[in-house]
Parts: C-alpha cells; structure tokens; sequence
C-alpha cells in the first residue's frame, strides 16, 4: 500500500520553528510534486508550498520569506520548515504528492495526501 505519513506538528509560540516532515512508503516508482498544504477551522485547504522533482518551488504569498520547503528524493520525503511562526498560521497541515506507484500489481498514477498534522501557533 502506498502512502503518506507526516509528522512534526505540535503547539509552537509566535516566532518560533517547527519542522514538518512527510515520508512516501510502498510500491513506488517514482514521485513527481510533493507539497503542503493547510486548512484552519472554517476555512477552505490552499496551497503553502510546493516542490517539483527537479527542485523548482512555489511559495503562498503569505509565508514567502518565512517557510522553506525542502525533499530528499533517495528517502521519498518531502519537510516544511517553518520559522517566524504566526498565530494565523495554525491549521491542519497535510501533505501532497503526485506519483506512479504499483498497486495490485499495476503500475498507477496516484495522488496521495497524507492523513494532517495539526499547528497551533499561540503563547
């Protein structure tokens, strides 16, 4: 079964880091885009940040400058750094990636997320 497991969530003080991680396991052949995205009570999900396979990334406006997506293609994981944390940026955040993947013996394109993890910013 091919999957995303995240971690590094938790309860961190404006201004602080954190530093979310996403690994890939299974029958993979190959992934494309990984990214993160989040979603605050109430709210739609949108995108913070994505990473091609090559490297190229995109950025939400409103974490330029602050978060740093990153991935380790050999370990199929993809981290989220997070510095200079504000209170709107608690959310559950979930990661994305697009990949071919073998499942019940075929090979599939697949679009997988993972299960969230929750950042609470506050003092």
């Amino acid at each position: 079964q091919v999957q995303l497991v995240e971690s590094g969530g938790g309860l961190v003080q404006p201004g602080g880091s954190l530093r979310l991680s996403c690994a890939a396991s299974g029958s993979i052949f190959s992934i494309n885009a990984m990214g993160w995205y989040r979603q605050a009570p109430g709210k739609e999900r949108d995108v913070v940040a994505i990473i091609a396979n090559g490297g190229s990334t995109h950025y939400a406006d409103s974490v330029k400058g602050r978060f740093t997506i990153s991935r380790d293609n050999a370990k199929n994981t993809v981290y989220l750094q997070m510095n200079n944390v504000k209170p709107e940026d608690t959310a559950a955040y979930f990661c994305n990636a697009h990949m071919v993947g073998v499942v019940d013996g075929k090979y599939r394109y697949l679009e997988l997320w993972g299960q969230g993890t929750l950042v609470t910013v506050s003092s």
